[in-house]
């Protein structure tokens, strides 16, 4: 399984695959058990969907990688639009936004950080106007400090930003102990990247016990946990740790399409669930590393060709 999950995620980088994936009409309908949707008004239509039975939304336009300023600037009018989308349809108080650093600029030759940073300010900026906050996503660990050292930037200002610590990397338990202070918003997941050993936990027990002491920093600090996982051992364990917390002290996350009758159970217990809901065209990357991450979505990308076709 570990052969399949590092195909998948060399997959996922290749300009060859991407092509012949997007060209296969029988991807689409299997696309969109993870995707909202192509453009803002699937993603405005899923969101009312989500929050209709309780649960809330982090809201992802999908993007990465940008080596052209422009398409930075695209994707940040894209985030600004998506926010006033919100906040006209009043939802803004029960949805937020995802954002990777690399889809507005932090990858461009050229002070690529800084206009990242200047980027990421506009998207804040208009978040708060809203209502709402902004969550920084993590990407693969060459980025980690540059996120990092983003974030601590943008909580100068917006001291809600929220974080993204990935427990597969070696290096997460003390980047937990440095975020896990009052006000901080840290969403934990175990990683969706391919890494090397020298970084990164390569064992799935492993990670799920770097997931688990990550989780302990998190619950006993004074910071808002942010449990992302779709592992019911996990989720216990989590729920165990939290038992002196308020229920609006933490709160589940999950990805759109995966488990949703356990989110709809969560969210009608009380707790916060929110759901992390992806839409745009440029699907391909995220979409890869769905398949990746558990062999349960292979089986379902499979099954659901062979009945397509």
């Amino acid at each position: 399984m570990t052969v399949l999950r590092s195909t998948l995620l060399a997959a996922s980088r290749s300009t060859a695959a991407r092509s012949l994936v997007e060209r296969t009409p029988l991807t689409r309908p299997v696309v969109r058990r993870f995707i909202a949707g192509d453009d803002l008004d699937a993603a405005i239509r899923t969101t009312g969907e989500v929050l209709a039975d309780g649960r809330l939304v982090t809201l992802d336009h999908l993007g990465e990688d940008t080596r052209d300023a422009e398409q930075a600037d695209a994707t940040v009018t894209a985030y600004l639009d998506l926010l006033g989308r919100l906040s006209d349809a009043g939802y803004a108080d029960r949805a937020e936004v995802s954002v990777k650093l690399s889809a507005v600029g932090q990858f461009l030759p050229t002070d690529g950080e800084k206009i990242a940073l200047e980027n990421a300010r506009r998207i804040c900026a208009a978040a708060g106007a809203a209502g709402t906050t902004v969550t920084l996503d993590m990407e693969d660990h060459t980025t980690t400090d540059s996120t990092l050292g983003i974030l601590r930037e943008l909580r100068v200002d917006f001291p809600w930003v929220g974080a993204v610590l990935q427990a597969y990397l070696k290096r997460t338990e003390q980047d937990c102990r440095d975020l896990a202070h009052a006000g901080s918003r840290v969403r934990l997941c175990k990683g969706a990247y391919q890494e090397p050993a020298s970084v990164a936990y390569q064992d799935k027990a492993d990670v799920d016990l770097s997931y688990v002491r990550c989780l302990k920093v998190l619950m006993a600090g004074e910071g808002y946990p942010m449990v992302a996982s779709h592992d019911p051992r996990l989720i216990a364990i989590a729920a165990d740790l939290a038992r002196d917390r308020a229920k609006d002290g933490y709160e589940f996350q999950m990805l759109y399409g995966i488990r949703p009758e356990e989110q709809r159970r969560l969210a009608a217990e009380g707790n916060r669930m929110r759901v992390y809901v992806p839409y745009g065209d440029q699907w391909y990357g995220y979409f890869m590393r769905r398949l990746a991450e558990r062999p349960a979505n292979v089986g379902f990308f499979l099954r659901s060709l062979v009945t397509t076709s």
